[in-house]
């Protein structure tokens, strides 16, 4: 569990300075997200889940995905919620590329009218993240949840959001087939939870 962790200042470090890790607050807000949908059934299920807990969330979308499922893109903004741009395909090779890396990005800007964006992987150059700078929010992570990994249980997802979130947080989800079994039973219970303790769930703002 060791990697699926609030992000540290060292971390963030080799990072450029201009990228969103967490948003300060005194409202007690967290901000919850989430990568690689829209995804049928999956992402319909967190909507559902964040829609009972009147709860705001961002989601970053994969172009392919918002092009074969453009019901749940809609539905995805007609309940309030914020997308974002994770590019077209989630390609990890375009890291190393930074022109097909920008053509990734510039194929899914057609389809999600975003100025929000998350690099696949959470990487980014610093001279990928130059480019970016003037026209998207660049936005990374504080919290983990490790819902991707099969090594990584349900409750061990849930063990490791309650334990590093605090106001302010940027918590990754994943609203993918692979992840979506353990991703809805920690929303579910982190949702109850966190209301529970007095908090409130934002969307990010593009400003």
């Amino acid at each position: 569990m060791g990697f699926y962790l609030k992000t540290t200042k060292w971390f963030r470090w080799i990072y450029p300075k201009h990228l969103v890790w967490e948003i300060p607050n005194d409202e007690n807000a967290i901000y919850l997200t989430f990568d690689d949908g829209p995804t049928p059934e999956v992402t319909e299920k967190a909507l559902d889940l964040l829609k009972m807990y009147d709860a705001k969330a961002t989601f970053f979308c994969l172009g392919k995905q918002v092009k074969a499922h453009p019901e749940i893109y809609q539905r995805i903004l007609n309940e309030g919620h914020a997308v974002g741009n994770h590019t077209i395909n989630h390609i990890k090779r375009h890291y190393y590329n930074s022109k097909s890396f920008i053509k990734e990005i510039d194929s899914a800007s057609k389809l999600i009218d975003s100025h929000l964006f998350r690099p696949p992987y959470g990487q980014i150059q610093m001279f990928q993240a130059r480019l970016l700078k003037d026209r998207y929010k660049i936005i990374m992570w504080s919290v983990l949840s490790g819902d991707f990994d099969e090594k990584v249980s349900k409750e061990d997802c849930v063990e490791t959001v309650m334990k590093h979130t605090k106001s302010g947080s940027v918590i990754v989800f994943h609203d993918s087939v692979k992840a979506g079994e353990k991703m809805l039973y920690c929303l579910s219970s982190i949702l109850e939870a966190f209301t529970q303790e007095g908090y409130i769930f934002k969307k990010i703002e593009e400003d």
